[in-house]
């Protein structure tokens, strides 16, 4: 494999996190970016991707037998306590009994009302973490007992009909967007359990076909142009897309979830710049990363279709580039140039469901920086993308102690939905 070529962190910036800025705003947009250069969705959906389809609709996102195999074996003293902690799984009648979401409703917006929005996510995100702690438990355990559970509690739903009917409005997207990371969740999670049931067969397919159903209606919103058409929003669809597409053997959602993937490199500038992310002002680097967290997490899932996806150049950019460049910004802000202000935003550097993508880029490649900086975000949990990633994807020899920084937040809201 070749190696990242990227400027890691200095150690000034590493021992400064995080650094928090008290004027925020998500309409803060750049004016010396042209996303006219930006690939709009009809240009995307005309790409031929024939040549990519599903070859294995038992490839979940890592190879979990093998997981399994290495955590029996290991002496890392992460992955065991992080092996005890998950073992011991939520109660299934609990799960179970819990009411699925099937009424129509609206979210408010983040930046405007925070309280509001994480009053009425509460829900969304309690069903995100109970299916990623269910398959976090199985891998655990390997106790078969979670694995069904989580076929149940999804059948539940699948038997509910439930986020089947959502409120999109170009000024309204909040319930479109929560439900992106809804689908992935389940889907993550459910990818890594099916191959070990034995039985539960309608339970299985009807699971499938919701899945299936829910994804091939959210992805048919379009989405404004220049924004949730092409941005990470984009690469949330996608992400939904790409596993439900291997999970169900439907090549179009595949497909679709390929193209946000040649739809980034196309757009990403000549320094690695993702502009629909770097145009968002004192948030141009916590946004960089942000599409860079459903990027890669989605060309791992298609790289265990067995694609070399993380070599694909478009436009003579790859996402090595991208990567590049969030560690140059990072490491010294004066780097985004024209693109966005110095001054900014990066408390999310203090929570760890921002790092659990380069758990999956550093079980690829070599990125000393980014190698550095991780040991201070250990262990690190998305509820929606992966669950517990550093369990699935350490390398045992990696590290060998958990890092506790004074600054670091415990909370897994994600900050990053308005757009």
């Amino acid at each position: 494999m070749p190696l990242a070529l990227a400027k890691g962190l200095s150690a000034r910036f590493l021992f400064a996190l995080p650094v928090a800025l008290m004027a925020m705003g998500s309409a803060d947009l750049s004016a010396n970016i042209n996303l006219d250069d930006t690939l709009s969705r009809e240009a995307r959906l005309s790409i031929d991707l024939s040549e990519y389809r599903v070859t294995d609709t038992n490839a979940s996102y890592f190879d979990v037998k093998a997981r399994m195999a290495l955590l029996e074996q290991t002496d890392s003293t992460i992955l065991l306590q992080l092996r005890d902690q998950l073992s011991i799984g939520p109660s299934c009648r609990q799960k179970i009994n819990a009411e699925p979401i099937t009424t129509r409703g609206a979210i408010p917006g983040f930046y405007p009302s925070p309280r509001e929005w994480e009053l009425a996510t509460r829900p969304l995100f309690a069903f995100e973490d109970s299916v990623s702690n269910l398959a976090g438990a199985f891998v655990a355990s390997g106790d078969i007992y979670y694995a069904e559970c989580l076929v149940h509690y999804l059948h539940h739903w699948a038997e509910a009909e439930a986020m089947t009917d959502f409120v999109y409005e170009p000024a309204q997207p909040q319930a479109w967007f929560a439900s992106e990371s809804m689908l992935f969740a389940a889907a993550m999670a459910y990818s890594i359990v099916r191959p070990y049931i034995d039985g539960l067969e309608e339970e299985r397919s009807d699971i499938e076909l919701w899945l299936q159903r829910l994804a091939r209606e959210h992805s048919a919103v379009p989405g404004i142009a220049q924004q949730s058409c092409c941005n990470n929003h984009l690469y949330r669809r996608a992400l939904y897309a790409t596993m439900i597409g291997v999970l169900a053997e439907d090549n179009d959602l595949f497909r679709f979830g390929v193209s946000a993937i040649y739809s980034a490199l196309h757009d990403m500038t000549e320094d690695g710049a993702l502009p629909l992310e770097v145009n968002r002002g004192r948030r141009a680097i916590h946004y960089q990363n942000y599409a860079l967290s459903y990027l890669i997490p989605n060309m791992q899932i298609i790289h265990r279709q067995g694609y070399d996806i993380f070599n694909l150049e478009v436009e003579d950019s790859n996402i090595h580039e991208g990567v590049g460049y969030l560690f140059q910004i990072l490491d010294d802000p004066e780097a985004l140039g024209d693109y966005a202000p110095r001054e900014q935003y990066t408390d999310f550097l203090s929570d760890p469901q921002y790092f659990t993508w380069m758990e999956i880029y550093l079980s690829h490649f070599e990125h000393e920086g980014m190698a550095s900086l991780i040991t201070r975000a250990r262990p690190t949990y998305s509820r929606s993308a992966g669950g517990p990633v550093t369990f699935y994807f350490m390398d045992p020899g990696a590290q060998e102690h958990i890092r506790m920084d004074e600054q670091r937040q415990e909370t897994e809201v994600f900050q990053g939905l308005d757009n």
